[in-house]
């Protein structure tokens, strides 16, 4: 696997996409860190670290509207890729759907998201859109 962020998000967008109610991805930091910021920000109902034997496994429970049954979760998007990395600075930070959506960016103060960034005066690697 050359890009396990794109894997992360890929395998959260497929499970989505078919309604499942969990999704289990192999553990990282970065991947405990971003799904950390999407479950503070609403994006899924809770995740756990499950420690199993190969590797660990972080299991996530998607969360939909209750009476639509529509995902939380209508995109997400990479943007830095690892054969072509973008940064932002904190005047050009990006706003995702007018300010509706998240950037989360990896900064010397963790991975956070955009507004958070602008709160802590800091630039960093924009990994990904979510709305």
């Amino acid at each position: 696997m050359t890009d396990p962020i794109a894997d992360f998000l890929t395998r959260i967008r497929n499970a989505s996409a078919v309604g499942h109610k969990t999704v289990e991805i192999p553990a990282s930091k970065m991947k405990l860190e971003m799904t950390r910021v999407l479950h503070e920000k609403g994006y899924i109902l809770s995740y756990k670290l499950v420690e199993s034997k190969p590797f660990n496994i972080i299991k996530i429970a998607l969360k939909y509207h209750p009476e639509t049954k529509k995902a939380a979760i209508k995109k997400l998007i990479r943007v830095s890729k690892p054969g072509l990395r973008q940064y932002s600075s904190v005047e050009e930070m990006p706003r995702v759907l007018n300010g509706l959506g998240i950037a989360i960016l990896s900064t010397s103060k963790g991975i956070i998201t955009d507004k958070e960034a602008k709160a802590l005066n800091v630039g960093g690697e924009v990994l990904c859109y979510v709305y």
